[in-house]
Order: structure tokens, then sequence, then C-alpha cells
């Protein structure tokens, strides 16, 4: 990684050591690519992320989808020769987006700080009210409304949360994590 200049470095070396990863092991062989779900909606396929990574291409990186489309499935770990579990390194550069301010999928990170928001408030996720913030705040009113209805007529929306008896521990979860 010598022909690399020292900032790009420093942001593979930051990228490395938060996603305990060993990246510099990745040779392209597009595995990862070639067994992931995502790589449809994404703007770079995983392989390319971490190659985008080795380079030190900071801003491409942060600024990509496909760090946020990223669903952590983990099926291109699975399938690396080298033992590199891409959704670790994903996962890494979000913290990293959000820390940098640069946020590209803004509902995705919307729709997971409202789902953490809910589990932290009841020990687990109260599905009725997460979607109902997270649609006023997303500004996106009316999508998937016909579903909604439907899974509420079904009971699967119930209109009250159920709080778990151990809230102090999701709380001290919550409180080692710094979220």
């Amino acid at each position: 990684m010598s022909f690399i200049d020292a900032d790009k470095r420093k942001f593979f070396n930051e990228v490395k050591e938060k996603s305990r990863q060993p990246i510099e092991l990745c040779y392209q062989c597009q595995k990862c690519a070639s067994g992931c779900i995502a790589t449809g909606f994404a703007d770079y396929y995983p392989n390319e992320i971490i190659r985008l990574v080795q380079l030190g291409q900071k801003e491409r990186v942060l600024n990509s989808s496909s760090i946020w489309i990223c669903s952590s499935c983990e099926t291109c770990g699975a399938r690396c020769p080298n033992g590199i579990n891409t959704a670790e390194v994903m996962d890494a550069l979000k913290e990293m987006a959000i820390a940098a301010g640069m946020v590209k999928e803004k509902n995705i990170n919307l729709f997971h700080n409202t789902f953490l928001n809910s589990v932290r408030s009841h020990g687990r996720v109260h599905e009725t009210s997460m979607m109902v913030i997270y649609k006023i705040k997303s500004g996106d009113l009316f999508s998937d409304m016909d579903v909604g209805l439907e899974m509420f007529r079904k009971g699967k929306l119930p209109l009250f949360p159920h709080r778990i008896k151990a809230r102090g521990k999701i709380k001290d979860i919550f409180n080692k994590t710094a979220h």
C-alpha cells in the first residue's frame, strides 16, 4: 500500500481498525459480489468498495449508496476466500459517514435510528409507533399504506407496545455502545 499518500493510507488504516477486517487481503475475486443480494440497487459492488478503501478513496466510499444499501446478510463474508467480512466493513463505513456528515441515503439512516429508538424505549421494537414516526420524519406518508393496513387488520401491528422486563439490560447495552 505504499503507492498511496498519507491521507489515503490514514483512511485505509481507519477502516481496517474500525472493521477489524484484513481488507488488504482482498484480491478482487468478486465472490462477494456474485452472492450479494443488493448489487442491483448499489452504485458499487462489495469488492469495488473494498478496492476503493484499499486505494484510500474516502470521498467516493463515504458518498456511495452501497454502504447504506448493504443489509448485512453476510453472504459476502461467507463466500470470501480470505475471510473478509465485508458486512463489518460496511458497518464501519456507515459509522464513518455519519461522523463525517456524509449520509447519502438519509431515509435508511432515519429508519435505522427510528428502529433503535423504539428498542431503547420499549426494550423491543413497537412496529406501529416506529412506522408512524418514520413516516412523519421521512415525509413519505402514503407509500406501503396498503401493506400497513393489511398487517393492522391481521393483528400484526399492535396499537400499544409490549415492554420487556429487562429494559435495564437493554439500556446498559445502549450505554456500552454509546447510542
